[in-house]
């Protein structure tokens, strides 16, 4: 079958350290089945069997940008599988790796495939470093709470707004803790700064590479959004265009409600969070920041408080401000708030 001249369409079960693949007709007949270690030569070598422009699929898994590189390389059309979408294969009476491999395969050449966003390598490195500063600062936060409980055990507490500012550090040298918890909290200090240092160095390679940017800019008018909220969303999003609304993107953000409808059960839950969680967190964080004298945010989150509850306020009002997030990435700029301030 390897003298097959027509389409071909290949599917990949990628893991960490092997992988496999599986060519296809357009018809579903199977042409051949390889396992490889993940190497790009030896992944480069296998595509070239499929002949030229293959259609190939791998799901969104541990380290998959590697491969989608080296299949965009040799001119494969690249396919990212979503996780969700083919939840189903793990409930199969039989699973394997090329069962895996080949229904990947027959979903993309039926065209049912469900499919996630390929981001492209510019995309990818700003993601690096949104993603390694959330990681940092998640970090730290851990480290913060645990001088808060050495000081707990002692029965200490330091009468500051920031602990961890010029004061508070002040007031927590002075506490007379015993030898080990003394040892602890230094020890705690001295990692909280070294973290520090690391997550400024990543906020202004990040802010330097976005500078530039007229999406970037235009984030940074809307209320609550600052350098660090204005980067998370511009290297999460990437290429917005491919989201045709502003709804669109809201849904991808995982920021809509559940829908459930059969015959004439209607059923409507809570926000489903199915998405980016940068993003979801970053518009709610906008939110939380904005100040009474915003605007037409802050009037929007305030009326629904009082119909709805905080909760639902601010989720609302999330979709709002993401959809300023929107027209800024599209545009460049954000007309409503250019005429509010015009108005004003």
């Amino acid at each position: 079958m390897d003298e097959y001249d027509g389409r071909q369409f290949v599917g990949i079960d990628l893991h960490r350290r092997r992988s496999v693949i599986v060519r296809m007709t357009e018809a579903g007949e199977q042409l051949g089945v390889a396992r490889i270690d993940n190497d790009p030569v030896a992944l480069g070598e296998q595509i070239a069997k499929a002949g030229e422009s293959p259609e190939v699929v791998l799901e969104a898994t541990y380290g998959w940008y590697w491969a989608a590189d080296v299949l965009a390389e040799a001119g494969a059309g690249v396919h990212l599988a979503h996780p969700l979408g083919v939840k189903a294969f793990a409930h199969r009476r039989v699973k394997n790796d090329v069962r895996d491999a080949s229904d990947l395969a027959d979903l993309l050449r039926m065209g049912r495939l469900p499919e996630a966003y390929v981001a492209p390598p510019e995309v990818r490195e700003l993601r690096e470093l949104v993603r390694h500063r959330a990681k940092l600062v998640a970090l730290r936060a851990g480290l913060k709470a645990q001088v808060h409980s050495v000081l707990a055990k002692e029965g200490m507490t330091v009468r500051a707004s920031d602990v961890f500012g010029v004061f508070g550090r002040a007031q927590l040298d002075k506490l007379p803790l015993g030898a080990p918890y003394r040892a602890r909290v230094n020890s705690l200090l001295r990692l909280i700064d070294a973290y520090t240092f690391e997550i400024d160095t990543v906020s202004t390679r990040l802010e330097a590479q976005l500078a530039d940017k007229p999406g970037y800019q235009a984030l940074l008018t809307i209320p609550g959004v600052g350098p660090v909220l204005a980067g998370i969303f511009y290297a999460e999003i990437g290429q917005v265009r491919r989201f045709r609304t502003a709804k669109h993107l809201c849904s991808w953000a995982g920021l809509t409600p559940r829908h459930y409808e059969s015959d004439t059960t209607v059923r409507r839950g809570s926000i489903t969070k199915q998405g980016s969680t940068l993003v979801r967190w970053a518009a709610i964080e906008a939110v939380q920041k904005l100040s009474p004298d915003t605007g037409w945010l802050v009037s929007n989150r305030a009326r629904l408080t009082e119909r709805r509850g905080r909760n639902v306020a601010t989720v609302a009002t999330a979709r709002k401000l993401l959809t300023l997030v929107y027209y800024g990435l599209r545009d460049g700029h954000i007309r409503a708030l250019e005429q509010a301030e015009t108005a004003a």
